[in-house]
C-alpha cells in the first residue's frame, strides 16, 4: 500500500518537474517575460535541436590533423609543407556533382528565363559546361563532346568542363532552391510556389529573404489574391491572426529553418575530409598513417572479396587508363559513375580519382599556419549589403540582369534580379579593428608590397608601374588576360605576351585530388595544383560543402572507438 502511494507521488512529482521545466524554456532568464507569447513580444525558436542535413550532404565532424605532404615530395616544390590545422565541423557532398545534378540547374535556368528572348540567352550559355574540353588534337573522342553532358549513359558521371566561377554559381543556385523547398515543406509559403510563382523578375533569393522578406519573388510574396490572403506567403505558418488583422510571418534566422549556403569547400576542409583519419582513431589518437583516402599504402584492395581491385579511377601508366580487355583494373577509361568504389571513413565517394575537384582557395605556395591554424582559408573578400536612402537593404533592379565578361571572353551572369546589392567594406567596418583591415584579403601577408622580392625598388604610389597587381611584383605573375568590346561591338583580346615565371595571380584557384588522367602520385589528398578560375578542363569537377552551425558533434564522445572495416 505504502509502495503504491510512493510510486504515485513520484509520478506526480516527475510530471510536475517536466511541466515546470518545459515552461521555463519559454520564459526569458534575462527579463522573466514570456517568449513566443500569443499576445506578441519576443519570438524565437526555443525548440531548435540541431541543423538539418541538406540534400546530398554527409556530416563531417571537425578536428585536428596534419595538413600537407608528409611523404613522397618527389617534385621538391615545397608548396604544401606539413602544418597542424584544426577544422570546424561541416557538411560535404557525398559524391561529386553529377551531370544529372547539373542538368537540373540548366533546366531551371531555361524554364525561368525563356531562351526565345534574346536578353536571357547569355545567362543560359554562361552556365553551360564547355563540352569542347574533350577534344584532343591527336585523339578521337568527338562523341563525348556531344553526349557526355546530356546522354543518360553518363547521368551519374561527374560533370566536367565547369570552371571555378560556374561551380560557385551552381552552389548559390542550389542554396536558393533547397531553402525555397524548405519554406514550402514547413508551410510558410503555399504548395507549388516554386513552380508557379517564378518568372525572370521574381526568383527566390535566401539572402534577400532574410534582409527584405517582403521583396521575395519580385515583391509578390505579400500580394493579395483578392481575398485578403497573401498570394504566396499563405502557408499555415506564413500568417498569424492578431486582433482583427492578418500578420505575415517569415522564417528569419531566429527560426533556424533555412540552411546555410552551399559552397565550395576550402582546401583545408577538402583535404581533411578526404583523409578521413577518423577511421584510424583509437581514443584520442590517430593510429598509423594514411597515404590515400582509404586505409593502407596501396591503390589496390586487400579485402578478400575484392583483392587486387583498384580503389580509384586513375591512370596507371603511359598508355594505360584501365587495364586489358576482360580484366579492367578500375572499370573505366575516362570518368566513371559515382559510387563505383567504396567510400572513405566519412562516407565520401571518389575523394581520389575520377575527377579532380575545385576548392574555394586562392592559390599560394605557402600555408601561413603561424598566423592562422584554425579553419585556414585564403581568399576572403569581405562585402556588405548596400543600404539605400530609405535605410533598407538595396536589391538589384527587378528587371535587370547583371553580366560579367571573363578574361577568355565567356559572358556569365553576375547577379539575378531581386538579389542583394553588395559593396566592398570600408572604414566604417575597419576603423580601429584588430582582426581585419581591408575588404580584399587575398594577398594578406603574401603578395603585398612589403613581402615582394622587389620591395626596395617598388614604384611610388601613383606611378603607372604601381597600378600592376601586387602579385606581379611578388611572383612575376602575368597581367590578367581580358576581352573588351568597343562601341561597334568588335572584340579586342589582350594577353600578356611577356615571359613570366609563374601563373600565380589573385584569380587562380586550387584544385585537389587525382583524376582519371593522373598517375597515383596525385591521389594523395595533400597534393595541390592550380589553374585560373575561368579555365575548364575534362578532368576537373567539384562538390559542394556547407558549414555546420552549433555543436561540433552529433553524438556523445566515446572512450574508445575504432570503426569496423
Amino acid at each position: 500500500m505504502k509502495t503504491n502511494r510512493l510510486q504515485t507521488w513520484l509520478g506526480i512529482c516527475t510530471v510536475a518537474l517536466l511541466l515546470s521545466s518545459c515552461g521555463r524554456n519559454n520564459v526569458s532568464r534575462a527579463t522573466g517575460w514570456s517568449i513566443n507569447a500569443k499576445e506578441g513580444g519576443f519570438q524565437y525558436n526555443v525548440d531548435f535541436e540541431e541543423q538539418e542535413t541538406g540534400p546530398g550532404l554527409v556530416f563531417i565532424e571537425g578536428g585536428t590533423y596534419t595538413k600537407g605532404q608528409v611523404q613522397d615530395d618527389v617534385m621538391h616544390d615545397w608548396n604544401n609543407t606539413p602544418t597542424q590545422q584544426h577544422v570546424m565541423s561541416f557538411y560535404m557532398d557525398e559524391t561529386e556533382v553529377t551531370n544529372l545534378m547539373y542538368l537540373e540547374y540548366l533546366d531551371w535556368l531555361k524554364t525561368v528565363f525563356p531562351q526565345n528572348e534574346p536578353q536571357y540567352r547569355q545567362l543560359y550559355e554562361g552556365a553551360l559546361p564547355d563540352t569542347l574540353v574533350w577534344r584532343n588534337t591527336l585523339g578521337y573522342v568527338e562523341e563525348l563532346t556531344t553526349n557526355y553532358l546530356r546522354h543518360p549513359a553518363y547521368a551519374e558521371y561527374p560533370v566536367v568542363g565547369v570552371n571555378w566561377i560556374q561551380a560557385v554559381q551552381y552552389a548559390e543556385w542550389r542554396t536558393n532552391r533547397v531553402n525555397e523547398y524548405l519554406l514550402e515543406r514547413e508551410d510558410y509559403v503555399r504548395e507549388g510556389v516554386r513552380y508557379e510563382a517564378v518568372d525572370p523578375n521574381s526568383t527566390f533569393s535566401t539572402s534577400a529573404y532574410y534582409k527584405r522578406p517582403e521583396s521575395t519573388y519580385g515583391g509578390k510574396i505579400d500580394s493579395l489574391d483578392g481575398n485578403s490572403v497573401p498570394l504566396i506567403n499563405s502557408g499555415k505558418r506564413g500568417t498569424v491572426e492578431r486582433d482583427t488583422s492578418t500578420v505575415n510571418v517569415y522564417a528569419g534566422r531566429e527560426k533556424g529553418l533555412l540552411l546555410p549556403s552551399y559552397r565550395l569547400p576550402t582546401e583545408t576542409e577538402w583535404e581533411y575530409a578526404a583523409l578521413a583519419l577518423v577511421g584510424d582513431r583509437e581514443y584520442n589518437t590517430y593510429r598509423g598513417k594514411k597515404k590515400y583516402p582509404w586505409s593502407g599504402e596501396y591503390t589496390r584492395s586487400s579485402e578478400r572479396r575484392t583483392e587486387g581491385d583498384q580503389l580509384a579511377n586513375f591512370k596507371f601508366g603511359k598508355g594505360d587508363y584501365g587495364g586489358i580487355a576482360g580484366w579492367s583494373d578500375d572499370g573505366a577509361d575516362i570518368t566513371i559513375q559515382v559510387k563505383s568504389y567504396p567510400p572513405n571513413d566519412f562516407g565520401l565517394y571518389d575523394m581520389a580519382g575520377n575527377v579532380s575537384e575545385w576548392v574555394s582557395d586562392v592559390y599560394r605556395p605557402i600555408i601561413d599556419d603561424e598566423y592562422n591554424d584554425f579553419n585556414y582559408y585564403r581568399g576572403n573578400v569581405y562585402y556588405k549589403t548596400a543600404i539605400g536612402e530609405d535605410g533598407k537593404a538595396q536589391l538589384t533592379s527587378p528587371d535587370e540582369l547583371v553580366y560579367d565578361t571573363l578574361p577568355n571572353g565567356k559572358i556569365i551572369l553576375k547577379s539575378l534580379p531581386g538579389e542583394l546589392a553588395q559593396q566592398a567594406i570600408d572604414e566604417e567596418e575597419t576603423f580601429l579593428r584588430q582582426n581585419f583591415f581591408e575588404s580584399d584579403n587575398r594577398n594578406f601577408r603574401d603578395g603585398d608590397r612589403e613581402s615582394s622580392r622587389a620591395y626596395t625598388s617598388v614604384p611610388e604610389e601613383g606611378d603607372e608601374a604601381s597600378k600592376k597587381p601586387e602579385t606581379s611584383l611578388m611572383y612575376d605573375a602575368p597581367l590578367t588576360a581580358k576581352v573588351t568590346v568597343d562601341t561597334e561591338g568588335n572584340k579586342q583580346r589582350f594577353v600578356d605576351e611577356k615571359q613570366r615565371t609563374t601563373l600565380i595571380t589573385d584569380e587562380v584557384r586550387v584544385y585537389k585530388g587525382g583524376s582519371w588522367k593522373d598517375r597515383a602520385y596525385w591521389l594523395d589528398p595533400a597534393q595541390r595544383r592550380y589553374l585560373p578560375q575561368y579555365v575548364a578542363t575534362d578532368y576537373i569537377g567539384f562538390r559542394c560543402a556547407m558549414s555546420r552551425l552549433g555543436s561540433k558533434s552529433k553524438i556523445k564522445k566515446t572512450a574508445r572507438h575504432k570503426r569496423a572495416r
